[in-house]
């Protein structure tokens, strides 16, 4: 292959990667919405329930439902004054149009019949992730007693708003405390599911979260092209996996609060930084490249660049770890309740994590050994469109932040 042949290949790749990257959403996630639900038990036979719902989404949502008008326009100039009791006010205001929203799409019922909503007390306001959240509370009439399900379909993605919801559920009811991950797939789960019921919703979430953000998948891939050997790409894997793992539980548990706005735009330079790494030692060895992708020597086969690209893919699992705390929406602080689901959500993660370097390492190795040279060029292509679309994601986060 020609010299000018190669550089075609390299750009082509590049341009085909980056232009199904800005076909993603900057955030790499979509815009989403996490609904938050404690839920305990009342007087009698009654359960409590405190929602905290986004409040300028609650606000849209509820007036396009049912028709309030004079809502949308009391909350959206509450919202854009920014003052948190002229929010409350507005909502209280049209506490019918705003209550029967979100009590039409959440319920609760018991032995299968439906338990009867009441507001307790008025609405309230606070935050989340810097974003204004109001709080519901609302007790439910429920006469027969046990086997309570709780059901939550709030801000569907069929009315335009948000791409897809998760309700977090925590509960301490009936003896029983756990929590639960609801979304458009799986909208309703019952206080008495076993263990390994609330096991797999956030393994399947930690999972599906991996698979659909794109930009968590192409940083693996470049620590898989950038690595020669399988306790390399192990080294670095764990090492990713460490430091994300305790930004994610101290971001999580409320310890950590880093906005968004900060972490999207690092997340996607570290993509660029560790794939143009590897572009950088290619062209520093020049003749000697391939060496890059042959079995080296020594204690783990790093030689010092590999130990720094080590020390520099740990800083960025902090920042990664951050991103996956904010795609949970979790940040309750110590609530120990949900420590068990955090852990499972992050073993869902790494599970697709290990799966993913199964698959595509050996294929990886089985070219470089039979074809050095065609290796070279096979990980160099990969890492430039890798490369490029960080960059290009880079900019688009930091343009809308």
């Amino acid at each position: 292959m020609s010299p000018r042949v190669r550089r075609a290949v390299v750009l082509v790749t590049a341009a085909l990667i980056a232009f199904l990257g800005v076909g993603q959403p900057a955030s790499a996630h979509g815009f989403t919405s996490t609904a938050y639900v404690h839920v305990t038990g009342g007087e009698r036979d009654q359960i409590r329930t405190r929602l905290e719902l986004e409040y300028d989404l609650l606000v849209v949502s509820a007036a396009d439902a049912e028709g309030d008008d004079p809502l949308f326009q009391a909350g959206t100039a509450a919202f854009e004054d920014g003052d948190a009791d002229e929010q409350a006010a507005a909502l209280d205001a049209h506490r019918k149009a705003a209550v029967g929203y979100v009590t039409k799409r959440f319920s609760v019922t018991s032995k299968g019949a439906p338990c009867k909503p009441a507001q307790a007390g008025d609405f309230t306001m606070g935050w989340h992730e810097g974003v204004p959240y109001t709080v519901l509370t609302l007790d439910w009439d429920c006469s027969r007693g046990d086997s309570h399900e709780v059901r939550s379909e709030l801000f569907p993605g069929t009315e335009g708003y948000v791409r897809d919801t998760k309700t977090i559920v925590t509960y301490e009811l009936e003896g029983i405390s756990g929590s639960a991950a609801l979304d458009a797939a799986h909208p309703s789960f019952s206080i008495s599911q076993s263990w390994y019921e609330r096991f797999w919703e956030f393994f399947r979430l930690g999972a599906e979260h991996l698979l659909t953000g794109i930009d968590h998948i192409l940083f693996l891939l470049a620590l898989i092209v950038g690595s020669r050997r399988l306790r390399e790409i192990v080294l670095a894997a764990t090492s990713f996996t460490l430091a994300h793992s305790v930004t994610f539980m101290l971001a999580a548990l409320g310890v950590v609060d880093v906005p968004g706005r900060l972490v999207e735009p690092v997340i996607a330079l570290s993509i660029a930084v560790v794939a143009g790494w590897y572009l950088w030692r290619i062209r520093r060895r020049g003749d000697h490249a391939t060496d890059l992708v042959t079995a080296g020597r020594g204690h783990f086969s790093l030689d010092r660049a590999g130990w720094v690209r080590l020390g520099v893919v740990f800083c960025f699992g902090l920042v990664h770890g951050l991103g996956f705390a904010g795609a949970l929406g979790i940040d309750a602080a110590w609530s120990w309740t949900l420590l068990w689901s955090l852990l499972v959500f992050n073993v869902g993660i790494e599970a697709v994590q290990l799966g993913i370097i199964a698959v595509v390492f050996p294929l990886l190795v089985l070219v470089r050994r039979r074809a050095p040279r065609a290796g070279l060029w096979v990980s160099g292509v990969i890492c430039a469109g890798v490369s490029v679309m960080g960059l290009l994601w880079c900019v688009q986060r930091l343009l809308e932040s």
